[in-house]
């Protein structure tokens, strides 16, 4: 016989129980309890058709006049309300880099630069970035459902490893074509270059600004903040590579600084990607001992046993555990079942 309850991990106060209140907020723990065989019975797995008894809702799921209502409103209401502030920022850097890769395009056609075009197609994926981070933001604020329990929220760890997978592939491109080009170089249009870096880096300035107010937030507005900060270094190598080419005419700068800003993209793109894949993968999270929490739980009066013990990471700051502890037969009898929950 067995019975699943809903734990919230969250150092907080307990209050009464509501039966019928779902909770409201943030991570939880999935723990099945079963009752410890009898000595003259067979140990049997849980059934859907064998009965269960049901002990009151978990402390957690607060009462609606009392806790609930403030806990769900103060964390509710400012979350998605950073939700929204977060999608406009990144609505207003989407739109200004726009405007600075289409100034690149024809800077890139005029010139032919390689380090314009390396940095063309930077922004061409900062476009492609910020585009799914605003759909990424969008889905992330829709409610959950019976079928969607977490709603959107993966969205945001999706957007941020497509990101990066992006970078990493413009950053291969570029050191790839600047190896060919330091070899048989071309001529390139140095006023025009330098003017369209400084373009450049005058919008790319101004969604560091949007966004830096942000970027903490979550791993998706990182991402974002971190590509136009490539950007912005990207810029900087253009109006250089600009000004050696019209004072000392060697044009193969240019393949240089398309060297320069691969090597800035490629690093700070697999450092993204690599905390996106680890919550992809369900990974423990690194600041959570499971063995700690397994010795934690066998302390506890009336536990048996814990197995099944599982840690992961839904997206930015929603960790997720589950465990599968056993209880004494007589827990199930004399209501220890919620008392044990809620510790």
């Amino acid at each position: 016989m067995g019975y699943t309850e809903m734990g919230h991990i969250e150092n907080e106060p307990q209050h009464e129980p509501a039966p019928h209140e779902p909770h409201k907020t943030g991570s939880a723990a999935c723990e099945t309890l079963e009752r410890e065989p009898a000595p003259h019975e067979p140990h049997q797995k849980p059934h859907h058709d064998q009965t269960r008894e049901h002990a009151p809702a978990c402390p957690h799921q607060h009462d609606e006049k009392g806790h609930g209502d403030a806990h769900g409103h103060g964390h509710g209401h400012s979350h998605n309300h950073g939700e929204g502030v977060g999608k406009n920022r990144l609505i207003a850097a989407l739109a200004i880099t726009l405007v600075v890769m289409l100034s690149e395009l024809v800077g890139a056609a005029l010139t032919g630069s390689l380090t314009l075009l390396v940095d063309l197609g930077h922004m061409l994926t900062d476009c492609a970035g910020l585009t799914l981070a605003v759909i990424a933001a969008h889905l992330q604020g829709r409610p959950a459902t019976t079928r969607r329990t977490w709603g959107w929220r993966r969205a945001e760890v999706i957007s941020a490893a497509l990101q990066s997978l992006l970078l990493i592939l413009i950053g291969v491109y570029a050191c790839i074509e600047a190896i060919k080009r330091l070899v048989t170089p071309e001529p390139i249009g140095a006023q025009m270059l330098l003017a369209v870096g400084i373009i450049g880096l005058m919008g790319n300035l101004a969604s560091l600004t949007i966004l830096i107010g942000a970027k903490s937030g979550n791993l998706n507005l990182r991402v974002a903040f971190l590509e136009v900060l490539n950007d912005s270094l990207g810029s900087v190598a253009v109006i250089v590579s600009a000004v050696v080419m019209e004072t000392t005419g060697w044009v193969q700068v240019d393949s240089v600084a398309a060297l320069v800003i691969a090597a800035l993209i490629v690093p700070r793109a697999v450092m993204i990607l690599r905390p996106a894949g680890l919550i992809l993968m369900e990974a423990t999270p690194k600041d959570l001992d499971l063995e700690k929490v397994r010795e934690h739980l066998l302390t506890l009066p009336h536990v048996v046993a814990v197995h099944d013990l599982h840690a992961s990471t839904v997206s930015t700051g929603l960790p997720v555990l589950t465990a599968h502890v056993i209880l004494e037969d007589e827990c199930f009898h004399d209501g220890h079942t919620v008392e044990i929950l809620g510790q």
